[in-house]
């Protein structure tokens, strides 16, 4: 059988300290239950003696059954000077009733001297009194040992007694913390080591990303007698974050080859991402390893080529095992084989033998000079194909169009107006908006809807613009990406010229009429 990772989640405790990220007791109950069904093993659902919410949230989570995790609260050793049964923290950890309590405390003489202005035989008590009292009352117990790789490099004796005191009042597991992200992967096997080589208890790994090496230091201590991790969804954290689940979870089950969470639960790793990513208000980060959608994109002509034969050549992994698919990029670096597959990805039978491939390929290169891009424009690179390929005519056209701005009492007021041919028909709107952009979408589509009355489903969510040559100042040429919805799909086009409206109508253009070519 192979050998067993335990899964920490700590992103509702050590992942809402992270910048822009705050989770309302609500947030807080619907990801637990997602992490549970996921497969977690632990879930660290906050610190009840240090805000009302943490509190509110044991209470509501306490009625509640979950599957397969355990729910855990987090608190610190008792205080200096005040007796385990008198502290009040310790007592709000038990009345949280979670069937796991985490203690931190304290590895650091740093900290124990200046921090806690304690003793160190001081700071022992604290451990071990707050470890035997906490599993008195039937708890496990895991003890994160704070700064305990920094501990451990100024006085390495005294780091592995706080250890040893934390195993001898019976500590469940203990886990060695790198708390400022110092450390690098070298250094955390080798402490690693030395307390496989003198602990019986679990050893565990919590780590932080302030040198871009939370993942890697959490492998290290898993290479290295740890068994169990500890780490957030997406990495978040304080500062720079924590050790990233997203990541490790796959590198357990895939390149150590150990039993993590559910196998089955796997291909569900991206969900799972998206959904945090969304209770938290945040965007997706589509370079995250495993999980982003640029983790598995190809755009180099060479290296689709590659994949497109053997998709091991330049993919560590099937996409399809977190839940990711392969994505082939379009752009000015493209090959013959970019086309190609992107083409037959968006529904086009293209083969090797297609002539127009070549035009296709030529004209996206020429475009991509130009400016336009549509590695996030795909539906402008459909239509783009599609008119190639198809020869079709267009479903409208606009014939003019015009943007003005005018007072109406104190606010200022953008018009816009649009004259559209649709077969042998006219039609001629204006419409008001609170900028150009706006006042311009309003008219396309009002001019349209008489004639397609789907496209009242059709709203636009995102408006990008970027200069692309700045040294020539206001004549500068711009971008536009626009993305659109139907409430059902998304998809994204573009424009490009001198004239912002101009590039913004090509855009607009575009999105309607992919919203027909697809309905």
């Amino acid at each position: 059988m192979k050998p067993q990772v335990e899964i920490y989640d700590t992103t509702l405790r050590d992942g809402s300290q992270a910048e822009g990220v705050n989770f309302s007791v609500a947030d807080k109950l619907r990801i637990a239950e997602r992490l549970d069904a996921f497969g977690m093993h632990s879930i660290e659902g906050g610190w009840p003696g240090s805000n009302p919410r943490d509190i509110e949230f044991f209470a509501l989570a306490r009625p509640r059954r979950f599957k397969r995790a355990q729910l855990a609260a987090f608190g610190a050793t008792r205080r200096k000077g005040v007796r385990v049964e008198q502290d009040e923290q310790v007592r709000l950890l038990l009345e949280a009733e979670t069937p796991v309590v985490t203690v931190v405390g304290k590895s650091w003489l740093l900290h124990v001297h200046e921090v806690l202005r304690a003793s160190p035989d001081e700071n022992l008590a604290m451990i071990g009194d707050t470890i035997r009292f906490l599993k008195d009352h039937g708890r496990r117990v895991v003890y994160d040992a704070e700064h305990a790789f920094d501990g451990f490099a100024d006085e390495p004796e005294y780091a592995l007694a706080t250890w040893l005191a934390a195993e001898k009042a019976g500590a469940d597991c203990v886990v060695l913390c790198d708390t400022n992200g110092g450390r690098l992967p070298s250094e955390i096997a080798q402490v690693t080591q030395r307390a496989k080589g003198r602990l019986t208890a679990r050893l565990g790994i919590h780590t932080h990303n302030d040198c871009g090496l939370g993942v890697a230091n959490a492998v290290a201590a898993l290479e290295n007698g740890a068994s169990h991790v500890q780490g957030t969804v997406n990495g978040y954290g304080e500062r720079t974050g924590n050790c990233n689940l997203t990541s490790v979870i796959p590198i357990v089950a895939f390149k150590l080859k150990r039993v993590g969470v559910p196998a089955a639960s796997l291909p569900k790793l991206l969900e799972l991402s998206r959904f945090v990513d969304e209770i938290a208000n945040l965007h997706h980060d589509p370079r995250q390893p495993w999980v982003g959608t640029a983790a598995f994109a190809h755009k180099g002509g060479i290296h689709v080529h590659a994949v497109d034969r053997v998709a091991r050549s330049y993919e560590h992994i099937d996409p399809t095992a977190v839940g990711n698919a392969r994505r082939v990029l379009v752009s000015d670096l493209s090959g013959r084989v970019n086309v190609l597959l992107k083409a037959q990805e968006l529904g086009y039978p293209l083969t090797a033998d297609t002539p127009e491939l070549k035009t296709i390929l030529a004209s996206i290169k020429a475009l991509e000079n130009q400016g336009y891009e549509y590695e996030a424009a795909e539906a402008s690179l459909a239509l783009l194909i599609g008119r190639t390929l198809e020869k079709r005519e267009l479903p409208f056209t606009v014939l003019a169009y015009h943007v003005s701005m005018r007072r109406d009492g104190l606010e200022h007021v953008c018009e816009a107006t649009v004259k559209v041919r649709v077969g042998d028909q006219h039609a001629h709107t204006a419409a008001d908006g609170d900028g150009p952009v706006n006042a311009l979408d309003g008219a396309l589509r009002r001019a349209l809807m008489g004639f397609f009355p789907r496209l009242k489903k059709v709203k636009l969510t995102d408006y990008k613009v970027r200069i692309l040559d700045s040294a020539t100042g206001t004549a500068a040429k711009t971008r536009v990406l626009i993305e659109s919805s139907d409430g059902k799909r998304e998809w994204g086009t573009v424009g490009v010229s001198e004239n912002i409206i101009e590039a913004s109508l090509q855009a607009l253009v575009d999105s309607m009429e992919y919203a027909l070519m697809e309905s």
